[in-house]
């Protein structure tokens, strides 16, 4: 905007050139913006559409051409935005794990965590999980086994029974589980996995038309926003059915992501089908799309109140001769008379908002569409679905660049904390929400805030106005004719006003806790401090599970919260109805993360028709060097926080893995300590040992032991190599059991085990 002003006042003619008129669209309403931010006039410019790669100044006849891509380049800076890797057979990472939480071994059972603890035994320093079971037994987890512990989850309130190391009891109840688990698995086959058998639509890419469209997209796509468009690429262009959930908080890009696989399906000559809860998202969506494909010869259209019941009926019937391309509605979508030329590909945004009776119906619209659903907070019963590994999941967890976290203040309501709060807003320019979810008394809200404040323009929007009135309510609203919306919850799905940052919830003890983060979700979106208040009546004690939603809505305020507060859900309400409620105790029995991993094992061995590996009997291979290798205290200070590192570092499967931890604890964390140089090393050496099937490592004096279980799994002519390279002796046992005696070794710690990792690589 500088530059053009300069230019205009050294009297130059200036064009800007754009690919597309969205694209045009998009620059001429943020330079709009920066102007009256910055209170300066737009110049006078002549915008245009076509393709150019550079622009020009051209001195001598006052002209100067610039492109639409040398100002957003400008701009679309690297942000280095680190996303968290996550399985989708383990999101119960253990931040929030306190001593004496129930936490569940897989082996071992159920215990009670007494802390994380640094032993020495014999020559060698490391970090060990002290674990308490039936009668005060103490049970220490080494490093290599972190990843077979997890923090208990079951129904909050409830304990669950302590489990005995002298006993068979925890097997007998893991095949209890077992047993229960395949009957679901068989019960959730009928209604997912049926779909997955069967062949469905395989989309063809279109490079051209995709790479422009991805081109248009003005902002940066974060990390884990990418992975989710891979992730949704990957399933739409394979022979079965899509049935991805996109979880990720209000802002992060979900929106790119369903228009990016829309964009896919209508090239493959398909219909798409856009589920939203309300009205007003629809008619937000509506806007967005056309926007977004303002250069694609694609017909989109809009079923909602806002439509009469004449242009109703002239779209269903585009939609029956194939006219539609993308049709976006609410319920409308799902009643009978609802028909569709050819549907690919159904969006369901919001998922927590429909039941699965309207999902269900969805799927019978075309038995083999693809379903992508978009969800914040993913209710329990989806969450324990994806977890279980029934449906697939992509998490877009990476904040976009200078997203602010909302600040949140939860107390009682006086009138006085209102007051303040509004003025502060509305004296910096911004608007306010006003929650009020009673529709025959919202009238009287908006008069007594009116009373209370007389100089603040104040508005009313509830769902059951007429579609006319809302529709201009909103309007005027959002162009700043009003400094407040006293609303009920339906601004909570998807709107995005950017002046707004600052909401009030009187009351807020009735909304679950998806319902308030999602309300939260509605402010912050801007560059500006956005505040959140949740309030309650003074006077009236709260209920326990009002008062557990409120304390997890005010621990869960950082950035990508929705994913925590969605398990915080599921620990407060239980797994929901998974499938009726037989299956509670079992989560009850062994703690709902291993319960998911039981349910994924049987989901894959019934997908295969193979048995699926059991966590229980992987290869673990001891190893007992006289070496140094852990975190530090002083490095990582949090318990929690070194338990999900050591967790992570030994779920990781090659040497990527171990560098990529590296790297982001650099990032993190600053420089990385000795100790931990050598952690990794073992960890890495313990991997080759792994792919060999070895037993065990055993350093005695200055020579190392290596027991192997089976040596036809090795080439025989490798062994005169190593024998004569390294110093080695084979010594065979009974059986296909041998061990590899490596002697005169260094005494550096470091440069015995890359010797002895190299001996190993050389026999994978």
């Amino acid at each position: 905007l500088d530059q053009l002003v300069q230019w205009k006042d050294g009297g130059m003619r200036v064009h800007v050139f754009c690919n597309n008129n969205g694209e045009k669209s998009r620059l001429i309403e943020l330079l709009n913006e920066t102007a009256v931010e910055n209170k300066v006039q737009v110049p006078e410019v002549k915008f245009m559409t076509g393709a150019l790669n550079t622009g020009f100044v051209f001195p001598d006849k006052k002209l100067v051409v610039v492109t639409d891509s040398e100002i957003f380049n400008r701009y679309r800076m690297k942000h280095h935005l680190r996303g968290f890797a996550h399985s989708t057979a383990d999101f119960t990472e253990l931040s929030e794990l306190n001593i004496n939480d129930f936490m569940v071994h897989e082996r071992y059972g159920i215990g009670i965590y007494r802390g994380l603890k640094q032993l020495r035994i014999e020559d060698r320093v490391a970090d060990y999980i002290i674990l308490e079971y039936a009668r005060g037994d103490k049970l220490y987890v080494p490093i290599e086994d972190f990843k077979l512990v997890q923090k208990f989850i079951g129904a909050e309130g409830r304990e669950p029974g302590l489990s005995s190391l002298d006993s068979t009891s925890w097997l007998q109840v893991k095949k209890r589980v077992k047993k229960s688990v395949m009957d679901i698995a068989k019960e959730l086959l009928d209604v997912y996995a049926a779909r997955q058998a069967l062949q469905g639509h395989a989309f063809s890419p279109y490079p051209e038309y995709e790479k422009a469209f991805m081109d248009a997209f003005i902002y940066e796509l974060t990390p884990s926003q990418e992975r989710a468009i891979r992730e949704v690429d990957r399933d739409m262009t394979g022979r079965k059915s899509m049935d991805r959930i996109v979880c990720g908080d209000v802002g992060y890009g979900k929106t790119e992501v369903a228009m990016r696989a829309s964009l896919r399906a209508v090239l493959g000559g398909k219909q798409v089908a856009v589920l939203v809860p309300t009205t007003i998202l629809a008619e937000q969506h509506y806007n967005t799309f056309t926007e977004r494909f303002a250069d694609y010869p694609v017909k989109i259209e809009m079923m909602s109140r806002f439509r009469s019941r004449s242009q109703q009926a002239d779209i269903i019937k585009k939609m029956e001769d194939g006219l539609v391309d993308i049709v976006i509605g609410t319920h409308r979508l799902l009643q009978k008379d609802i028909r569709f030329s050819d549907l690919g590909l159904v969006i369901i945004d919001e998922e927590h908002r429909f039941g699965v009776r309207h999902k269900e119906k969805l799927k019978q619209l075309k038995k083999l569409v693809d379903i992508l659903a978009l969800t914040a907070t993913p209710i329990p019963r989806t969450l324990s679905m994806a977890m279980g590994k029934v449906r697939d999941l992509s998490v877009i967890d990476t904040p976009p660049p200078e997203r602010i976290p909302v600040e949140t203040y939860i107390g009682e309501y006086d009138d006085e904390t209102v007051k303040v709060a509004i003025i502060n807003e509305v004296n910096r320019g911004g608007q306010v929400f006003y929650i009020h979810d009673r529709v025959e008394t919202i009238q009287s809200v908006a008069g007594y805030l009116k009373s209370m404040l007389p100089d603040i323009r104040i508005c009313h929007a509830h769902g059951r106005m007429p579609p006319r009135r809302l529709e201009k309510v909103m309007k005027e609203f959002v162009d700043k004719a009003y400094d407040i919306l006293v609303s009920t919850t339906i601004v909570e799905s998807g709107l995005d006003i950017p002046n707004v940052n600052t909401i009030i919830i009187p009351n807020a003890q009735k909304l679950g806790l998806a319902q308030m983060h999602q309300l939260r979700g509605r402010i912050g979106r801007g560059k500006y401090q956005a505040f959140c208040y949740l309030l309650y009546p003074g006077g009236k004690p709260l209920t326990d599970l009002s008062r557990k939603r409120l304390m997890a809505i005010s621990q869960y305020t950082d950035l990508g919260a929705g994913f925590k507060i969605a398990l915080k859900d599921l620990q407060i309400r239980g797994a929901g109805n998974l499938l009726g409620p037989r299956q509670h105790g079992h989560i009850m029995d062994v703690g709902f993360d291993l319960y998911c991993k039981l349910l994924g094992l049987a989901v894959e061995e019934m997908k295969t028709g193979k048995e699926a590996r059991e966590p229980e009997v992987e290869i673990v291979v001891e190893i007992d060097l006289p070496v140094d290798a852990f975190i530090p205290v002083s490095y990582i200070s949090s318990s929690a926080q070194r338990i999900n590192i050591y967790r992570r570092l030994s779920s990781a499967v090659d040497r990527e893995g171990i560098d990529e931890l590296a790297e982001e604890l650099r990032d993190r964390y600053g420089e990385i300590p000795p100790q931990c140089y050598m952690l990794f090393e073992i960890m890495e050496l313990r991997q080759a040992a792994k792919q060999l099937e070895a037993r065990s490592l055993v350093q005695k004096k200055d020579t190392v032991i290596i027991d192997f279980s089976n040596y036809r799994k090795l080439e025989p002519e490798k062994f005169s190599k190593i024998d004569s390279e390294n110093n080695c002796l084979i010594k065979l046992g009974t059986g296909n059991e041998f061990s590899l005696i490596i002697s005169e070794l260094t005494v550096d710690s470091l440069s015995k085990i890359k010797k002895i990792k190299n001996i190993l690589q050389a026999l994978v």
